[in-house]
C-alpha cells in the first residue's frame, strides 16, 4: 500500500479545470439575454480551443475547460450574427460557470464577398494606412474582413506600456470599421519574447500571446458564411527567444477536432499570418543575420522560419474537406500560387502589407487588399485594389 500511494504522488497531476454550461439561443430582440420565446440553437459549435462541445436540442453545451484556456467562442454558424463578440472571457476564480452565447439570425447568402489584408504594423506615423484600409472597406462594403497579422508595430522587444499603446491604437483603428474584422496573431503581436531586447520576464501576465489574448480574444478559432466554413489559425510559434512558423500540438489536435464538427463536403478556407506555402523566400534570398534568418534550430532540428514547418501536418487534416483557398500574410506581398491536387485546387494566397509598399527581387510591390468575391461556394482569383490609388 504504501509502495502504491508513492507511485501516486509522483504521477502528474490532473490539469485545473472550469466547468462550464451554456446555452446557444436566437436572440431575437438583441438584448443579449433569453427572454421568453427565444428559441434554442441546436448542432452548433463552442469552443475552448481546445475542446469542443456542440449544443444539443435544448441549445445545452457543456465543457471542462484548462484553466490556463480563460476563452471560449461560438463558431458562429450559417445565416446567423454573434450579439456583441463571438467569444467570452472566462472567469478563472470560479471553478463552476455559466456562459452564453446570443445569436440573432441573418438572411441565407448564396453570393457575396469579403476582404482579404494583412500587416497594418500600425503605430502613430503609419495609422493613417489603417484609415486608409478603412477607406477601402467601406467603397467595397464587404461582408466581413479578415486581417492576418502584424497588426501591431512591435510587441516583440519593447516595453509593456509601448506594446499596449500599440494594442490600443489598433483598436481604435478598427472601432469603427463598417464590417465585421476577424484577426489572427503576427509575428509582432507576441509580447516581450525577445528579452535581450525587451527586459521582459516569462512569468510576466502579458507575456507572449497573452497580450493578443487579452487585446484581441482567441488566437485561433472558426466560423461559417455562405457555406463556407474558415478557421483562423495561428501559424506562430516560440521557441525561446525567437518566433518561427509552426502549429503546436495543442492547436493540431483542436483544428482536427473542429473539422470533425462540420460535414465532410464543406469547403473550408484557413487565414494566418506565417503562411503554409511561399515561395517569397526563394526571391529574397537565404539570410542568416538576424533579426530573421532563413532557418531556425528547434529542439536540434533545422526548420524554416517564415514558412510553416510542420505544414504536411496541417495540411493533413485539412484535405480531408474541399480546400479552395489559404490565406497568409507576413511577406508584405500580393503573390498566388496553385496547386492540383487529387480534390481539385488548392491556392495558398498572401496578401500585401496595408503598412506600405515594398520591394523584392528587384520587383516593386504595392501596398494593398485583396478582394474575393464567392457565388453558390465558389471562390474566384480575388482582386487586388492598391491602397495608394489615388
Amino acid at each position: 500500500m504504501l509502495v502504491v500511494l508513492g507511485l501516486a504522488a509522483f504521477a502528474a497531476e490532473e490539469p485545473e479545470r472550469i466547468s462550464i454550461t451554456g446555452t446557444v439561443f436566437v436572440d431575437d430582440n438583441g438584448n443579449g439575454k433569453r427572454d421568453n420565446g427565444e428559441p434554442p440553437l441546436k448542432a452548433v459549435v463552442v469552443s475552448n480551443q481546445v475542446d469542443v462541445s456542440i449544443s444539443d436540442e435544448t441549445g445545452s453545451y457543456n465543457l471542462k475547460t484548462p484553466i490556463e484556456q480563460n476563452l471560449l467562442f461560438v463558431s458562429i454558424p450559417d445565416c446567423y450574427q454573434p450579439v456583441g463578440s463571438f467569444w467570452k472571457r472566462v472567469d478563472t476564480g470560479k471553478k463552476k460557470q455559466r456562459i452564453d452565447f446570443p445569436l440573432q439570425k441573418t438572411n441565407s447568402v448564396k453570393e457575396f464577398q469579403f476582404v482579404h489584408a494583412s500587416d497594418t504594423h500600425i503605430s502613430q506615423e503609419s495609422f493613417v494606412r489603417t484609415e486608409k484600409l478603412q477607406e477601402l472597406i467601406r467603397s467595397v462594403k464587404p461582408a466581413f474582413v479578415l486581417i492576418t497579422g502584424d497588426l501591431v508595430k512591435d510587441a516583440l522587444r519593447v516595453s509593456e506600456q509601448e506594446a499596449r499603446g500599440y494594442y490600443e491604437l489598433f483598436l481604435k483603428g478598427i472601432q469603427n470599421a463598417p464590417a465585421p474584422i476577424f484577426t489572427v496573431p503576427g509575428n509582432h503581436e507576441i509580447f516581450g519574447i525577445e528579452r535581450h531586447l525587451s527586459s521582459i520576464s516569462p512569468g510576466h501576465p502579458m507575456y507572449g500571446k497573452k497580450m493578443y489574448r487579452h487585446y484581441l480574444g482567441p488566437n485561433y478559432y472558426s466560423f461559417n458564411y455562405g457555406g463556407i466554413h474558415f478557421i483562423g489559425m495561428d501559424s506562430v510559434d516560440v521557441d525561446d527567444l525567437w518566433y518561427y512558423g509552426h502549429l503546436d500540438q495543442v492547436q493540431l489536435d483542436w483544428l482536427k477536432k473542429d473539422l470533425e464538427s462540420i460535414p465532410v463536403s464543406r469547403p473550408v478556407v484557413t487565414f494566418n499570418h506565417i503562411p503554409l506555402a511561399s515561395a517569397a523566400e526563394n526571391l529574397s534570398g537565404y539570410r542568416e543575420d538576424p533579426p530573421a534568418p532563413t532557418l531556425i534550430k528547434v529542439n536540434g532540428q533545422t526548420v524554416f522560419r517564415h514558412v510553416v514547418s510542420n505544414a504536411e501536418a496541417v495540411l493533413t487534416e485539412l484535405r480531408k474537406h474541399p480546400f479552395p483557398l489559404a490565406l497568409g500574410g507576413h511577406m508584405h506581398m500580393r503573390e498566388s500560387l496553385t496547386y492540383e491536387t487529387e480534390k481539385g485546387k488548392t491556392r495558398f494566397h498572401q496578401s500585401a502589407a496595408v503598412v506600405g509598399p515594398s520591394s523584392m527581387a528587384g520587383m516593386q510591390l504595392p501596398s494593398g487588399i485583396t478582394v474575393y468575391r464567392v457565388r453558390d461556394g465558389v471562390i474566384d482569383e480575388g482582386t487586388f485594389i492598391s491602397i495608394d490609388r489615388n
